[in-house]
């Protein structure tokens, strides 16, 4: 069986070297801190530590072989996103990025398969970018921010960007940044346990209420860290959209079939919020994935994926089995 991992992030040296050259504004800032970490800087960003494996590519390889992966589905980490910043500037990152990450796909086959970044304060611009992403580049999906701007993801003005994953089938992957109540979650390192679960909430409900999923049903989106809060607050959504008409404005049909359509990655840290996840959405719809190399992610996650499931084929869809379906590539584009 091949293991993929379905959640990972990198920025190489070359990476940062080549945005330094090309958008110098928006340059992300390596500082070493010893052997295993640096600090990452950009914009307002601080990410300290900042593991070695995010940049150092032999690392990586190492660290894989160390957690029993095969595959690694590459995506930006999420400080590049820079939904903030001008538009025309971002885009330039993002190709940077993309073209990066499809060289890496390119010279390590069989290791690497890459997902898209976009400028997504600028939706026209933005679907370019995917397009060209998938189609000359060969990346799987689109590795997408849990809001913009602050903005939740059902803005109307987000269309151009749905309409080409929708005709691409593509995989989407949501994952938190830039998390709502900052300002409240500031001690005990809040902003990632609780702020971190509850924007890819907010983002999930959006996508359901909002009507995205309805209207654009060949996305297969896919929420970080186990769906945030959706799984267990599911029967909350159906009965809101029972009992109010605000939960109606804009989804015609009920949401628990939107809900059925989202997938989840399969980072709980825990086996009974893996075996309740499992039990909620079906082994189908659950993909391997580790948040590597952040600490906030897992070392040890085929272990945990065999210490909760005890049924060898719901253990290879998630490992295997259902990353490799959702992730060949486009048939517009194979």
């Amino acid at each position: 069986m091949t293991v993929i991992d379905a959640h990972t992030h990198v920025l190489t040296e070359a990476m940062i070297a080549g945005i330094a050259r090309e958008v110098p504004a928006l340059a992300p800032r390596l500082t070493r801190k010893d052997e295993e970490h640096g600090i990452l800087e950009i914009l307002d960003i601080r990410q300290n530590p900042f593991p070695r494996g995010a940049w150092d590519i032999e690392r990586r390889f190492a660290d894989m072989a160390a957690q029993r992966v095969d595959v690694q589905v590459l995506a930006n980490v999420p400080h590049t996103f820079l939904y903030e910043a001008d538009a025309g500037a971002a885009a330039t990152v993002a190709e940077l990025q993309n073209e990066a990450i499809a060289a890496l796909c390119r010279r390590h086959p069989g290791r690497f398969l890459g997902l898209a970044t976009a400028p997504m304060q600028d939706a026209p611009r933005a679907a370019a970018v995917l397009e060209r992403a998938i189609r000359t580049h060969g990346l799987r999906g689109l590795h997408l921010g849990s809001n913009i701007r602050g903005g939740n993801l059902d803005d109307p003005a987000l269309d151009p960007v749905w309409e080409v994953a929708d005709r691409l089938g593509l995989f989407v992957l949501v994952h938190p940044h830039k998390v709502v109540a900052a300002e409240r979650l500031k001690s005990y390192y809040l902003t990632n346990l609780v702020g971190n679960p509850l924007e890819t909430t907010i983002a999930a409900a959006s996508l359901v209420f909002g009507g995205v999923i309805e209207r654009f049903p060949n996305i297969r989106f896919c929420l970080s860290h186990g769906g945030g809060f959706v799984p267990y607050q599911a029967g909350r959504f159906r009965h809101g959209w029972q009992v109010r008409s605000e939960a109606r404005a804009r989804l015609r049909g009920d949401p628990a079939d939107s809900i059925a359509r989202l997938l989840h990655d399969s980072i709980t840290h825990a086996p009974g919020p893996l075996r309740f996840l499992v039990g909620e959405v079906g082994a189908a719809r659950i993909l391997f994935g580790t948040d590597y190399p952040f600490d906030m992610g897992t070392t040890a996650g085929v272990e945990e994926i065999e210490a909760a499931i005890p049924d060898p084929a719901a253990r290879a869809a998630i490992l295997s089995g259902n990353a490799g379906r959702l992730l060949a590539p486009a048939p517009a584009v194979a």
